[in-house]
């Protein structure tokens, strides 16, 4: 008779009792797996996943040039959805759980996830709302600030843990990046499988798989969905890539190298024509404060 898989693991012992303790804390657990992109073409043949059932996104980030909120553990995201709006997100990286307000833990809008990868795992606090559909073009075009997208408990979290000196209006628009998200149900695999391919702007691109599951399940669904994927002979020991860590040191070097600040520029005129500008013209009559998300 077969053995049943297990779970394999680069941890050390210390790592997996932090790792075991933590998931006691947190709301929701995402496995994850990027695929490198010599292995693509395959992973997307493999799970017999169709392209066009997915879903665009344009994704925004928004951080100094020489990014002061990430080296704080902040990141701040505007996003745009086909077919579902826009959406936000104030998010720390990394949190510890029991050192956060019960306030804040009690929050609709707010929730703690871990994320899981063959590389490691953090634990993360995120923010979330819903700006008035079409805000995020605006803020991106530089016709509305950054601060209208963002309700004001997301307000409050970005003023608490943000650099002093630095406000939400004082940050630059890096992006945008365009992604196709696909959820499906691969034959053989009993739960949903999330699909995300990001395209970066340099032409490189990330392929990434990720499921969810309840705290108390994470060994078990790990343990399972590493068999399915090993299955179709997805390799799973390459080097993992985060999406966002990605993203941010593109456009760090963009800036750096003088087109983020070309960028910058023509948001800032953008900003100044605006402002010259009828009132009426400057704020639709349907914009609404955001609205945390449920």
């Amino acid at each position: 008779m077969a053995s049943a898989p297990t779970l394999r693991s680069t941890l050390s012992d210390e790592e997996l009792q932090n790792l075991v303790a933590l998931t006691k804390d947190v709301d929701s657990i995402e496995l994850k797996l990027t695929v490198p992109e010599r292995a693509q073409l395959h992973t997307i043949r493999a799970l017999g996943l169709d392209p066009l059932q997915a879903q665009l996104r344009q994704v925004f980030f928004f951080d100094t040039p020489e990014l002061a909120l990430d080296g704080h553990g902040v990141v701040v995201r505007g996003r745009r959805s086909q077919k579902k709006g826009d959406d936000s997100v104030v998010k720390l990286r990394p949190v510890v759980p029991s050192e956060l307000p019960r306030a804040l833990r009690r929050s609709p809008s707010f929730g703690i996830e871990l994320d899981a990868s063959p590389k490691g795992f953090v634990v993360s606090g995120s923010c979330k709302g819903l700006p008035a559909e079409g805000s995020v073009l605006e803020v991106a075009a530089g016709r509305k600030k950054i601060r209208k997208l963002f309700s004001k408990e997301q307000q409050a979290l970005f003023a608490e843990h943000a650099p002093e000196g630095i406000a939400l209006d004082d940050l630059s628009v890096l992006g945008p990046l365009f992604c196709l998200k696909l959820k499906s149900a691969p034959a053989g695999y009993d739960r949903r499988l999330v699909t995300e391919l990001w395209f970066y702007p340099d032409g490189s691109r990330i392929l990434e798989l990720s499921t969810k599951c309840e705290p108390s399940q994470a060994f078990q669904v790990a343990a399972e969905t590493r068999a399915f994927l090993s299955s179709k002979e997805i390799d799973l020991g390459s080097e993992q890539q985060m999406k966002t860590r990605t993203a941010l040191d593109y456009f760090a070097k963009s800036f750096k190298n003088g087109a983020g600040k070309a960028a910058a520029s023509g948001a800032k005129k953008a900003k100044s024509t605006a402002a010259k500008a009828p009132a009426k013209e400057l704020e639709p009559a349907k914009d609404a404060e955001p609205q945390p998300a449920g």
